[in-house]
């Protein structure tokens, strides 16, 4: 069956951005606040209609993701900046894997992510209560699966319990897409061999943004 690549590069540049928000967070203490509430939203979404309908309906919601993901495809360097995003990127891959092959651990975050529905009602997405469970969410089910996100940045940044509940939360967000990124028949091989036939799909789709 042919690959759908337009969905698989949408839920690749899901990874990406969320992989760009921590690095924001991690280097400056924010991020851009748009992009941090499509990646949110998208991991409470749990009955989409489409892959797009994950990220708000709008390819726009992806223009930092797209950035990255182009990025990611064509960096000549695995150092600095270019690559901390390769290795967030790589590592939620690793980690969404690992979850898939433990379903106590799927239907773990299921039921919490669930009990984030229903704090909705109360409280607004970025809120501190509602960033906090996500990151809860995060450490209870997804770090121990391992290993480890070795998030690098600015210490003082870094030892903000805000920052640090939203890095877990973008990280958590990057779970979810990477789960739809196999879900639309995404997989590791496809970043080695079609590298070509990604970077002009995300290009395609940044142009309509």
């Amino acid at each position: 069956m042919a690959k759908n690549y337009y969905d698989i590069t949408l839920a690749l540049a899901g990874i990406c951005q969320s992989a760009r928000l921590v690095q924001q967070l991690a280097h400056e203490g924010h991020c851009d606040a748009d992009a941090l509430h499509v990646s949110l939203n998208s991991v409470i979404d749990l009955n989409p209609d489409s892959t797009l309908s994950v990220f708000g309906g709008s390819e726009s919601n992806l223009r930092i993701g797209l950035e990255t993901l182009l990025g990611v495809l064509n960096a000549s360097n695995r150092q600095g900046l270019s690559g901390e995003l390769t290795r967030y990127t790589l590592s939620l891959m690793v980690l969404e894997r690992k979850l898939a092959a433990q379903k106590g651990a799927m239907d773990t975050l299921g039921d919490r992510i669930s009990g984030l529905q229903r704090q909705l009602d109360h409280f607004d997405l970025q809120s501190e209560t509602l960033l906090s469970a996500m990151a809860a969410i995060y450490v209870d089910v997804i770090s121990p699966l391992g290993p480890r996100i070795q998030v690098t940045g600015s210490p003082d940044m870094l030892q903000s319990a805000l920052i640090q509940a939203k890095v877990r939360a973008s990280l958590l967000a990057g779970i979810r897409a990477a789960v739809l990124w196999h879900q639309v028949g995404g997989g590791r091989l496809q970043l080695m061999f079609s590298r070509s036939r990604l970077t002009t799909q995300a290009k395609q789709i940044l142009a309509h943004c």
